[in-house]
């Protein structure tokens, strides 16, 4: 396994990782576009939930490959990038359910939100995250989704509107387990070695 991990950390693995990211949040942001014109500037930051979480994982690759830890990003980039991916995914299954029809669109969605889903997971081992960086991303995950289905920010699937408190119920749960997982994968590791470092 040891290869995997030395794979995970390689300059070149990092660099495709980042090129891959980088076009993605750019298709990402695109995607929201129709959407980002109608909505009130005081909400444009917490809109494009799923290319703003690859944007920050963009920011952590940067710093794998500069050799620098950023472990409020790196906090950002796990609970979204999972919480996003899971999200989209199960989104496009609902719409197929509701409708009965699946192109080849979904399916890259669905597709591309899977991958961003383990990604963010793959790294824990390499994070340096403490605790008050995941309260930090914590708000921030809460209080997007405050945005989404408080002030009805939430990404536009017409063929759904009417799921909007469920799919709200759904979100919010989502986030708190995107948040415990964070904190078992990555914060709670971490915690192990510094108490072990501190005892010997």
């Amino acid at each position: 396994m040891s290869w995997f991990w030395y794979t995970l950390k390689d300059k070149r693995f990092l660099t495709f990782l980042l090129i891959v990211n980088i076009l993605g949040t750019i298709y990402g942001y695109i995607w929201y576009g129709n959407q980002l014109s109608q909505t009130p500037a005081r909400f444009l930051l917490f809109v494009p939930d799923s290319p703003t979480a690859s944007l920050f994982f963009v920011i952590v690759l940067i710093g794998f490959l500069l050799k620098k830890q950023l472990p409020l990003f790196e906090a950002l980039a796990m609970i979204t990038l999972f919480k996003y991916g899971i999200w989209a995914v199960v989104m496009n299954l609902l719409v197929y359910l509701t409708t009965g029809q699946m192109d080849a669109i979904m399916l890259m969605l669905m597709g591309s939100h899977g991958a961003m889903a383990v990604q963010g997971l793959l790294y824990s081992p390499f994070y340096r995250i403490k605790l008050w960086h995941l309260a930090i991303a914590a708000v921030w995950t809460l209080h997007n989704d405050i945005i989404d289905y408080v002030f009805f920010m939430v990404p536009r699937y017409s063929m759904l509107n009417d799921y909007i408190p469920q799919i709200g119920y759904f979100t919010f749960w989502l986030s708190i387990f995107s948040i415990l997982l964070a904190y078992i994968l990555a914060v709670l590791p971490l915690q192990k070695k510094q108490h072990a470092y501190e005892k010997n």
